[in-house]
């Protein structure tokens, strides 16, 4: 039997996770083939929650039919769509049916999304929603009423990586203050820079899981670049595609030695494709990374 993610996080194992994106309407069929790309070379398989604010399936019924699939799951959970009576039913409902690791956030603003009327609700923030994960946890929720408690429950966060944001690093110390037993990263693409990330938190005993965006082409990277914060693609990574006969598999190549530089600075990568998964297989192996 595979061993679980909680098991894979306390051992020395370089872990790979991937996103997976809910359907935008009720066909489960492409979610679950991106799924069986990645079998055997994901460690666990991130179901994001209306990513980009932009409306989607729950992650609840994904996470289940992977789970139903044999494949491990971290069930993303935002604060911008529910209140705390929503996201504590939510994390009760998940739990109940087999998923056992959760990965909080925000989530992006609604107005970067497909309802940019919607009214975002923020109702607690992630630190805080961190903290009741805790408590529930223990077996109560944040009105103290017992719950009978989430035994195996493994509890994640993300952040960027930019060592330079004072707030965010200090925002990243709450979180594990909190009770993160992971971190997973913004994309990166300096590794210098990440490393200074990684030596100003050398003091927190937690996983770090560094995020990685193969750039598909010139354009997305000066997107990436001018619209994501917390991202920074170095001009002489553009210049590399921009002289490149193939920009997209120069950026494949880019993206395969980024993750050979990580793999002695933090516990894994984090793969985020833009779009489906079909060039993660080649991308790992590019990148020497071999799992079973």
């Amino acid at each position: 039997m595979p061993r679980a993610f909680k098991d894979k996080l306390l051992s020395d194992d370089f872990l790979v996770t991937a996103e997976i994106t809910p359907p935008k309407g009720t066909d489960l069929s492409g979610a679950l083939e991106d799924a069986e790309i990645l079998r055997g070379l994901a460690d666990a398989l991130n179901v994001t929650d209306n990513q980009r604010a932009v409306m989607r399936m729950s992650p609840l019924a994904v996470s289940r039919a992977l789970l139903d699939r044999g494949h491990d799951v971290i069930m993303q959970l935002t604060c911008r769509d529910r209140n705390r009576l929503a996201l504590q039913s939510d994390v009760l409902a998940a739990y109940s049916l087999g998923v056992r690791n959760i990965c909080v956030m925000s989530g992006d603003h609604t107005t970067k999304g497909d309802h940019p009327r919607a009214k975002p609700v923020f109702d607690i923030d992630s630190v805080q929603l961190l903290g009741a994960l805790r408590k529930m946890k223990e077996g109560f929720d944040l009105s103290g009423n017992n719950i009978g408690g989430l035994p195996g429950m493994t509890v994640g966060a993300v952040s960027n990586a930019d060592p330079s944001k004072p707030l965010q690093m200090l925002k990243l110390r709450k979180k594990i203050r909190m009770g993160a037993e992971f971190v997973q990263t913004q994309a990166v693409y300096d590794t210098g820079r990440f490393e200074v990330f990684m030596e100003q938190i050398s003091d927190l005993d937690v996983p770090v899981i560094a995020g990685v965006i193969p750039l598909r082409s010139v354009k997305m990277a000066r997107f990436m670049n001018g619209n994501i914060p917390g991202i920074n693609v170095p001009q002489e990574m553009i210049e590399c595609m921009e002289n490149a006969d193939d920009p997209g598999r120069e950026g494949l190549s880019i993206c395969a030695q980024t993750i050979r530089d990580l793999r002695g600075l933090c516990r894994g990568v984090h793969v985020m494709p833009i779009g489906k998964h079909s060039r993660t297989p080649e991308l790992l192996e590019m990148a020497g990374i071999r799992k079973g």
